[in-house]
């Protein structure tokens, strides 16, 4: 038999020999979901010997893991901007990336006191939901395509605590925006932006698991900042900012599209890696 500590330390090991970079977080998340225990009661047991049938459940999901199975989908939960969130199938896994997105999003809404946002393909909600947790005077508004996603965004609304300042409805970015919505001062997105295309060379872990729905950007990738950009800008408030999620070459792309549209003062934002991640404008006022 074999304690905790020790049974953390193999997996993580495996997990380094299969040149996993994220794997100590991997395996600890990995030990907790098999053995049913907080990280708080992880760290208490550590010293324990583990049960064979608990071994058991832990090295099972190793082994999903390791065929493709991303950690995420296994506990059903991750951790986004301070927020732990549930996640399915019928959604994106949030990444650390998208936390350019959401920050530079509450910096402008923090600002702007008592406003509206509106989170477009909103998938766990996690954008949105971050924004909110940071700016309790805005009241944000969850727009998601997939019925299955939109029930993730319920669960993730309440699992905040969220319940008063954010909802979700189910639309459609593809078409134009039915006018009862209302005036946002903020409009925030990560859109599908993977080329019909590039989809069938990427890593098993996301072709295979993570939905399609949410990858695919159409034949370039530009489908849903076309579409955002020229519709959807009719429920920004005159002077609101719109913020995109932008996969690694588009930029540029999308800074034109933008332009085209009618936005100014755009911004591109690098993350962490030095690529450009996030790309924002603001409506201009007609004179």
């Amino acid at each position: 038999m074999m304690t905790y500590n020790n049974l953390y330390l193999d997996i993580r090991r495996r997990l380094k020999q299969e040149g996993y970079p994220g794997a100590s977080l991997e395996a600890r998340e990995l030990v907790c979901c098999g053995s049913c225990k907080t990280k708080e009661e992880f760290y208490r047991d550590a010293p324990l010997y583990v049960p064979p049938e608990v071994e058991q459940a832990v090295r099972d999901l190793l082994e999903r893991h390791l065929h493709g199975e991303p950690v995420a989908y296994l506990v059903g939960e991750w951790e986004f901007y301070g927020l732990t969130l549930d996640v399915s199938e019928a959604v994106l896994i949030p990444r650390i990336d998208t936390e350019v997105l959401a920050g530079e999003a509450i910096e402008y809404v923090r600002g702007a006191g008592r406003c509206r946002v509106l989170d477009l393909c909103a998938g766990s909600g996690c954008v949105g939901l971050a924004v909110a947790a940071n700016a309790p005077e805005c009241r944000v508004l969850l727009g998601e395509v997939s019925e299955p996603a939109v029930r993730v965004c319920r669960q993730n609304i309440r699992r905040c605590a969220l319940t008063a300042q954010v909802s979700v409805m189910a639309m459609d970015v593809l078409k134009p925006p039915p006018k009862s919505l209302g005036e946002f001062q903020c409009i925030v997105c990560n859109p599908p932006y993977i080329p019909r295309a590039d989809i069938a060379g990427l890593e098993i872990s996301v072709k295979k698991f993570e939905p399609y729905l949410a990858l695919c950007g159409g034949e370039d990738g530009y489908d849903f900042y076309t579409a955002v950009s020229q519709m959807w800008k009719e429920l920004l408030a005159p002077g609101g900012r719109l913020y995109f999620e932008v996969g690694a070459g588009q930029a540029d792309t999308v800074l034109r599209i933008m332009r085209a549209e009618g936005f100014g003062d755009i911004n591109v934002v690098p993350d962490t890696q030095g690529i450009p991640r996030v790309v924002y404008g603001t409506l201009l006022v007609e004179v």
